[in-house]
């Protein structure tokens, strides 16, 4: 295609063993190309460009220094895998990212033999890589060998308590590992915490030229015997006030910081540290998020996540829409409230933006908190405030909350403490995967004694319950949420709280019930259409709450209905699950009830439109027309009854 860029020397590259014949000035123009390729694939297909173009030099440089497959290169959360995806047989298929049947915006061992741990989410690398290393050293076999490992993170994702139980066991256990920390000054949001700050000293404390010359003159002593080269640039950079302690008191030998845009100085460092390491070792590399394409470059968030665009300008391709994002209903609603309440306070894990947060810091600073990506500590520290007398909304998404759930539990559930989850990404959110599908909080939410779990049908209904979360304080509550527009409902100009456990009839009719929980209710709407010229006037219903249940409500349907399905947007042992629990010790299976219980599939759903996945997983409305006809001996058109 003419709007493709010439890549001469990249044209060449079908493998990573490519690399090894060329020089390092052509390692640099490889570089340059690769990141001209990565901005035009992602200005077709969306996605996350600025991590990945922070790590293009680095990226060429492992591959041309180590050999991988058998070398295993681990990504930490792997949106910066763009350019190594490229470079490792996949670039003919690189403008199929994200979409269904496509290349994974993530690393996937299913894949690609180059993507030897699949990750999406932050801060797993540095214990998949010693995981490698020990495999290696007690014998361990894969088809492609066992080499180093070597794992990239950010200095977002440092911030995690997992990476520095790792570090800490690695640093223990003595193995030869290699973590580069790719320090960008960006995360997602901007870094918090005492580890950013630390980081930041490190190449503030001096002018970036005399920093970049100070690493220059720590590689030049690197070629001498390793342990010693190393001690002397150690100890240059310490004179500095620049070392890395807190990284070598976790058993870590420090290089660094380097410049991880310059091949002059990623390459010697990246062959010395091949030839002679023997222990845990952190390169310590600075890049910029977004490097060369000044429109990420200038993003506030540096081009993190973005939908098509034009190469030149940088404008993203958005279709028009005249409903808001259900994470703006919710940021706004709670932006309201905060208003007239001083101890509404608001806690997120390192998305601000993603979260809706972001309107609440703009308005109340002091009132918001991001800890970075620590979501434990958030939800043991939001249920400390809750224990102080505020009112803290933990806002997280669903796969992200996961792994805070021994706090939920512990910290939160337990001592009934009216901490109010806001739990976005409900549901299959499309491209990004299985990684991100919030397929479990209705589960591993609703089976926590004393927890109320809420799930908005709208954009309406997201916005009372908001207000019900607010002023709710008998103990924890919960509502979900999916990712992006809302159903074009017409907006309350005042949320109203909901009253705890009640449900909300939607149509009234004969023979079988509807009871949707959650934005299924809009598939619902159309299949009771479609059934409705078949002569099926099916009655719908809101349950609005998995928990407590709305029992007056449910039983009524049942009574009154041959048949009852519930519908949701969560997998098995969810909604339906304790429908089916209630009807069960009331034995209303016993007077001949009809039941099905439509839920996620019990597999895990690729990447594709939220409409696709829907199809995957049959629970858009032509499935719940169809499961509405077989549960009540209806045949469809085309179709013959035994």
């Amino acid at each position: 295609m003419t709007d493709r860029p010439q890549t001469p020397l990249l044209d060449q590259i079908a493998s990573p063993a490519d690399l090894k014949r060329l020089s390092d000035a052509q390692l640099e123009q490889v570089a340059h190309e690769l990141r001209q390729e990565t901005i035009s694939a992602v200005s077709v297909t969306g996605g996350h460009l600025g991590a990945g173009l922070g790590v293009v030099e680095l990226t060429v440089a492992l591959h041309a220094v180590f050999d991988t497959p058998k070398d295993k290169v681990i990504w930490d959360v792997s949106h910066q895998s763009y350019p190594h995806k490229i470079l490792t047989g996949r670039r003919d298929r690189i403008r199929t990212l994200r979409m269904k049947d496509g290349l994974s915006g993530f690393t996937k061992r299913t894949e690609s033999p180059y993507d030897p741990f699949g990750a999406a989410h932050s801060s797993t690398s540095i214990s998949a890589a010693l995981g490698f290393s020990v495999a290696r050293d007690l014998g361990g076999v894969t088809e492609e060998g066992l080499g180093d490992a070597i794992a990239v993170i950010g200095d977002g994702a440092m911030s995690a308590g997992m990476a520095f139980e790792a570090m800490n066991n690695a640093g223990h256990l003595g193995k030869r590992l290699i973590v580069i920390l790719n320090d960008n000054e960006m995360s997602i949001a901007p870094p918090v915490g005492a580890l950013s700050s630390y980081l930041s000293r490190l190449y503030t404390e001096a002018p970036f030229h005399d920093l970049k010359a100070a690493a220059k003159g720590a590689v030049s002593l690197l070629p001498e015997p390793f342990r010693e080269g190393a001690k002397r640039a150690k100890d240059m950079l310490k004179g500095m006030a620049m070392g890395g302690t807190l990284f070598e008191s976790l058993g870590f030998s420090y290089i660094g910081p380097i410049d991880g845009h310059d091949m002059d100085q990623l390459l010697p460092v990246l062959r010395t540290v091949k030839a002679r390491a023997t222990g845990p070792i952190l390169i310590h590399a600075v890049t910029k998020k977004g490097k060369g394409y000044r429109p990420a470059e200038a993003a506030r968030d540096k081009g993190h996540a973005t939908a098509k665009f034009d190469m030149v300008t940088g404008e993203q391709k958005k279709a028009p829409s005249n409903a808001p994002s259900y994470t703006s209903v919710f940021g706004n609603t709670l932006v309201e409230l905060a208003a007239q309440d001083s101890k509404i306070c608001a806690v997120t894990a390192a998305m601000p933006d993603g979260t809706g947060l972001n309107l609440m810091a703009e308005r109340y600073p002091s009132r918001t908190f991001d800890v970075g990506i620590a979501e434990q500590h958030g939800v043991t520290f939001a249920a400390a405030l809750a224990a102080g007398g505020m009112k803290p909304f933990c806002a997280m998404y669903s796969t992200f909350l996961q792994r805070g759930y021994d706090q939920v539990v512990h910290d939160v559930a337990i001592q009934r403490l009216p901490v109010r989850f806001a739990i976005d990404r409900a549901g299959l959110v499309g491209a990004d995967g299985a990684t991100h599908a919030g397929s479990f909080d209705i589960g591993y939410m609703a089976n926590l004694p004393g927890m109320v779990v809420m799930a908005a049908a709208d954009e309406a209904e997201l916005k009372h319950m908001v207000a019900t979360a607010a002023a709710y304080s008998d103990g924890p509550i919960a509502f979900r949420y999916p990712r992006g527009e809302g159903e074009g409902v017409e907006m309350p100009e005042q949320p109203h709280v909901l009253e705890i456990g009640k449900g909300r009839m939607i149509q009234s009719g004969t023979r079988v019930a509807l009871l949707s929980f959650g934005t299924r209710l809009g598939e619902v709407r159309k299949a009771a259409e479609a059934l409705a010229a078949k002569g099926i006037t099916p009655t719908i219903a809101d349950a609005r709450f998995a928990k407590p249940l709305d029992r007056d409500l449910i039983l009524q349907l049942a009574r009154d209905h041959e048949a009852l399905i519930t519908i949701e947007e969560g997998a098995v042992g969810g909604f339906g699950s304790h429908v089916a629990q209630l009807l069960s010790e009331e034995a209303v299976f016993d007077d001949g009830l009809k039941f099905r219980s439509m839920v996620l599939p019990d597999t895990f759903i690729d990447q594709a439109s939220p409409r696709d996945m829907y199809d995957v997983a049959a629970m858009n409305a032509e499935h719940i027309e169809a499961k509405v006809l077989d549960v009540l001996g209806v045949a469809r058109i085309g179709e013959k009854r035994a």
